[in-house]
């Protein structure tokens, strides 16, 4: 049986980096330390792209762990420099993000704001479904003004 796959990206990476991170406090706090390392090897600013991988991440460990399944974190430049792709992969396809233009929490609650926090830091950002049963959360970062 031959299967069709179809990219969406444009261009392949110039740079690629993909590690899997128990879901958990400590793989999340790994997954922001490793972002800054990497990116910082490649020679780009990290500020912004931390944070993002701190709340998705965090998501994943919260919101996408299953027991005995590692989530994926993948950075990616692209388009000869001028662009950064973060994409975080869990488990859970059935505990999606909200819609666009949904609430995310209420204003009193303790948490239920990063992706606030990542609609605000990044130029893109979406969930992308499977193969069942994952899913993916990715934010783009423009590098070049």
């Amino acid at each position: 049986m031959h299967q069709e796959i179809t990219r969406t990206e444009t261009s392949a990476p110039d740079r690629q980096f993909t590690v899997l991170l128990s879901p958990t406090r400590r793989g999340a706090r790994l997954a922001r330390l490793l972002t800054c390392a990497r990116l910082d090897s490649w020679g780009l600013p990290s500020e912004a792209a931390a944070q993002i991988v701190a709340e998705l991440a965090a998501n994943a460990a919260t919101h996408g762990r299953l027991p005995g399944r590692d989530f994926r974190l993948e950075l990616a430049v692209r388009d000869d420099g001028e662009l950064l792709r973060i994409a975080v992969t869990d488990t859970r396809d059935d505990r999606l993000p909200p819609a666009s233009g949904a609430p995310f929490a209420p204003a009193d609650d303790e948490s239920g704001r990063g992706l606030l926090i990542v609609g605000a830091l990044a130029d893109r950002w979406g969930v992308a479904l499977g193969p069942a049963p994952r899913k993916t959360v990715w934010a783009e970062l423009d590098l070049v003004p």
